[in-house]
């Protein structure tokens, strides 16, 4: 009797040794829908990460300034913030600190439109100081400008020469060349109608209605096509020296040209050099 006793107490040790190691053991696997689910989840929360830390690094940019290379300019779209590096090649005016300036670097040309600047900085502002211009990439009748911009005078120096452009008049890829200081060789003085039907070579405004003083126009042809030119008297008032050389200008005549190649519904340039040959 007590051994039958001790074998069933020592029966129930065991089975209650088994009922707790039972109780510890089982280990559920989760179904492989939700392992892809969660692994799916982790993976759209890691691209969100991702996404934000371009989106902040793009504005983290953007709020530096980093400078653009001029094909950056080109590729911007009209309305867009640009910031860019040029040296100034002449002024055009100034009033209420607001300046207009014709810039240009090693690869291409900015118009700068009523940029902010007092008269102390824009007395700095001579030809081939550097600048860094931070503003909006505008269009006006086709003339591409930077407006309501700003500016940092930077240490460097770079004055343009002139670039022979004529082989490309009447072509598209004269618009490549906009706002650069650039040349017209070996053309003739082609005559103008003033106010009273009369051949003139040159005009005050553009329908000939103005007086000495107002902007300047002219035609000019090449191989056998006219163009009309424009002495701008902001840039080039009536007493600069070209101002009084188209004054003098006789139809028939043959000149060199120099100045910017402004644009207005077509090229429109703002002569600042004329040479009779």
């Amino acid at each position: 009797m007590k051994k039958l006793l001790v074998m069933v107490l020592t029966m129930g040790l065991v089975f209650s040794f088994a009922g707790c190691k039972k109780a510890e053991a089982p280990v559920q696997e989760a179904p492989a829908e939700a392992v892809e689910e969660a692994a799916g989840e982790k993976a759209e929360e890691e691209t969100t990460e991702a996404d934000e830390a371009s989106e902040e690094k793009t504005e983290d940019a953007a709020s530096t300034g980093e400078v653009m290379k001029y094909g950056d300019f080109v590729a911007a779209a009209v309305d867009d913030e640009v910031v860019v590096e040029t040296y100034v090649q002449a002024k055009q005016s100034w009033w209420e600190d607001k300046a207009t300036v014709y810039t240009q670097d090693e690869d291409g040309a900015y118009f700068l439109y009523e940029m902010a600047c007092s008269q102390e900085d824009y007395d700095k502002l001579t030809p081939g100081t550097k600048i860094k211009v931070k503003g909006y990439k505008a269009e006006w009748e086709g003339e591409v400008e930077i407006v309501d911009a700003t500016f940092e005078i930077e240490d460097g120096n770079f004055i343009a020469e002139a670039e022979d452009v004529t082989s490309l008049l009447g072509t598209d890829d004269i618009v490549q060349k906009q706002n650069k200081y650039v040349a017209f060789k070996d053309m003739k003085v082609e005559p103008s109608k003033d106010a009273d039907g009369n051949e003139v070579a040159y005009l005050y405004k553009w329908d000939g209605s103005g007086e000495q003083g107002d902007d300047l126009y002219f035609n000019v042809s090449s191989n056998g096509e006219t163009y009309n030119f424009t002495v701008e008297s902001y840039l080039c008032d009536k007493e600069s020296e070209v101002y009084k050389a188209v004054e003098a200008l006789e139809v028939g005549q043959t000149v060199d040209l120099e100045g910017f190649l402004y644009w207005y519904q077509g090229i429109n340039p703002h002569i600042t050099k004329v040479t009779v040959k």
